[in-house]
């Protein structure tokens, strides 16, 4: 008895403690060391994403340099190098790095090739909206990859959407709407750049979608997807900075031979490989919900960045347009969660039902 009580007494002093909390890896850590590494996986993800963004910003508003196909492919090929890095560090020192070990398959890339056409859509057309746009309007020049993630999932998948996120679709095109006429009014509206914008925006929502198809042909390896769809742009965007004439425009700048820009391209695209890991990272540590609400607040942080580093002045409707561009991507989340959890629970109780005699 004495024994039952003491082993009592243990646990409470331990739960009292938060030394009985478990992680997710199964193994025993105090509820403050699992709230810090949470906080810290949410500010590194924070701090990857707006840097990418504020860099990219800045090579593809360079007026000197008029090549963003360019940039774009050079981002690329560093990804490449750095799955080949990666790979490298991982067969030598296992213990520190878990990388998935792979080659090059042409049968493969084949397979990934539609994605990869998509793929170099997407990253093209995003850098070009941000190449017109600025960091302040880019939130809400990008908005609708939800609104085309329904209709397209409508169109290609046949899945029907609920009133409740129509709703939520409502309130991000009104915020878009609203942002477009605040920019036209400040002076500030950059036609091509919301044109990129839309495109960019469809291209993510396709994106997403033939992720779904390719996912088994690399067997469900994200990391050797992103190794396959890079080596694909790269081989595409080669005839396509040709056909614009980048070569033209890279021959002519000025700071060709300047360490300093090479140096500044080579971080963006070390960004870029690191987005996909820290963005996997804040998954596997909170929820996909948590990861979506987490980009939301990112994508508020960001634009109030940028409106304080270039000294702007906006009206009231034009921060009611981000506003209504957050808050509908954040309900338009929440609603497909209550809608997902619903769907299991559904299928829960079927399942139970049958295994009942």
């Amino acid at each position: 008895m004495n024994r039952i009580q003491l082993k009592r007494a243990h646990i409470l002093r331990m739960a009292l403690s938060g030394a009985y909390s478990m992680s997710q890896d199964g193994h025993g850590e105090t509820f403050l060391l699992r709230a810090l590494r949470i906080a810290a996986v949410v500010a590194l993800y924070w701090f990857i994403s707006i840097t990418m963004v504020f860099l990219n910003n800045y090579l593809l508003d360079n007026r000197d340099l008029n090549a963003p196909l360019f940039v774009t492919f050079y981002q690329c090929l560093v990804t490449v190098a750095l799955c080949w890095v990666m790979q490298l560090l991982s067969n030598l020192c296992p213990r520190v790095f878990n990388f998935p070990s792979f080659k090059f398959d042409l049968k493969i890339s084949r397979e990934v090739l539609p994605l990869s056409i998509v793929f170099i859509s997407m990253i093209t057309f995003n850098n070009l909206c941000l190449k017109y746009v600025g960091v302040a309007f880019y939130t809400v020049g990008r908005s609708l990859s939800t609104v085309f993630n329904v209709l397209l999932s409508y169109v290609i998948l046949k899945q029907i959407t609920s009133f409740k996120a129509l709703l939520c679709c409502l309130v991000i095109l009104g915020g878009f709407w609203l942002g477009v006429d605040q920019e036209g009014e400040a002076g500030s509206l950059s036609w091509s750049g919301v044109f990129f914008g839309v495109l960019a925006s469809a291209c993510v929502s396709l994106n997403a979608i033939y992720t779904k198809k390719v996912m088994s042909a690399v067997d469900e390896n994200i990391w050797k997807l992103s190794f396959y769809n890079n080596v694909n742009a790269c081989v595409l965007f080669l005839p396509l900075i040709l056909i614009f004439g980048e070569i033209r425009h890279m021959a002519s700048f000025s700071r060709l031979a300047d360490p300093t820009f090479w140096g500044m391209m080579t971080l963006g695209g070390v960004f870029g490989f690191a987005i996909g890991y820290v963005t996997g990272l804040q998954i596997k540590y909170t929820s996909p919900l948590t990861h979506n609400v987490s980009g939301t607040a990112k994508a508020c942080a960001q634009t109030v960045i940028a409106v304080v580093y270039n000294s702007s002045s906006k009206s009231m409707l034009w921060w009611t347009s981000n506003m209504m561009v957050l808050f509908g991507s954040s309900a338009y989340t929440w609603v497909k969660s209550q809608e997902m959890k619903k769907i299991q629970n559904s299928q829960d109780t079927t399942t139970k039902e049958k295994l009942l005699p």
